[in-house]
């Protein structure tokens, strides 16, 4: 069995005893738990970084930190966007009896919107390491962020993917003692 065996994804399923309209409504949930977490801290981002060209001392940054700056402020925009996106299409299909592609929307506006958080949060380290140390650190510190974030966001949650198949392998293997 692979990550992407659509069984691994139902493997707890049976246990819940749900109908599928009470699991799209219990996927929905959860995933607007998610988002709530994460849209507080994209929004504190994207108002720290609207605020940055009324300082005095923006005015003295290399064009190339600029050039950081703006992109990081387009990005940190389009995530906003992003996770806010599944409340928007919520209220277009709200009682239209599309739950299902309302989850599935959702779940990849999702994805994309960390993935640009991400990218965001990577931006805006290597805008204070070159402020503060220098471009070598900047470049240091954004590797560092992209590397961490993969560790932490993707690594990390496939390993427990993994775990979780392999155990649940081992309980349907029959013992051979």
């Amino acid at each position: 069995m692979t990550v992407t065996d659509p069984e691994v994804w139902h493997a707890g399923d049976a246990e819940r005893h749900e109908t599928p309209t009470e699991k799209l409504d219990r996927n929905w949930t959860e995933l607007l738990q998610e988002l709530r977490v994460v849209q507080t801290g994209v929004q504190l981002l994207s108002g720290f970084l609207l605020t940055l060209p009324l300082q005095s001392l923006f005015n003295d940054l290399a064009g190339w930190q600029k050039a950081i700056y703006m992109a990081a402020t387009v990005c940190s925009v389009v995530a906003s966007g992003l996770l806010i996106a599944p409340v928007s299409a919520h209220r277009l299909l709200f009682a239209k009896h599309e739950k299902g592609v309302l989850v599935a929307q959702a779940d990849l506006l999702a994805k994309c919107g960390l993935v640009t958080l991400a990218i965001t949060v990577t931006l805006v380290l290597m805008l204070v390491f070159s402020i503060v140390v220098g471009p070598v650190a900047a470049i240091v510190s954004g590797v560092l962020s992209v590397l961490g974030f993969l560790a932490l966001w993707v690594a990390l949650p496939l390993r427990t993917l993994v775990r979780a198949q392999d155990a649940a392998a081992d309980r349907r293997t029959p013992d051979e003692d």
